[in-house]
């Protein structure tokens, strides 16, 4: 088995003890944004799996966009992904 060279780890632990890897992440091009393909990339993210220009760059997001998927994430969990609950959680 040959394993492609990629920058940075091909796994990371994550604070529950499930292991995260490249594997794990959605396919680049991804069009269809449910909730748990947004919380893999942004759990990615912030754990070192990915770097955040790295998964910008890979789905084609914008930095607000990516920005609001991780602060609802961080203050909400991941419940407040889902585009239905956006008024639940949205800050006045």
């Amino acid at each position: 088995m040959y394993l492609k060279k990629v920058d940075g780890p091909r796994q990371v632990n994550l604070p529950d003890g499930t292991v995260l890897s490249r594997a794990d992440l959605p396919p680049p091009d991804t069009s269809r944004w449910v909730v748990s393909r947004k919380a893999v990339v942004v759990k990615a993210v912030i754990y070192g799996l990915i770097s955040e220009a790295e998964a910008l760059d890979r789905y084609a997001l914008s930095q607000e966009e990516f920005a609001t998927w991780r602060q609802a994430i961080e203050k909400h969990g991941e419940k407040a992904l889902r585009v239905t609950s956006i008024q639940k959680y949205r800050q006045l």
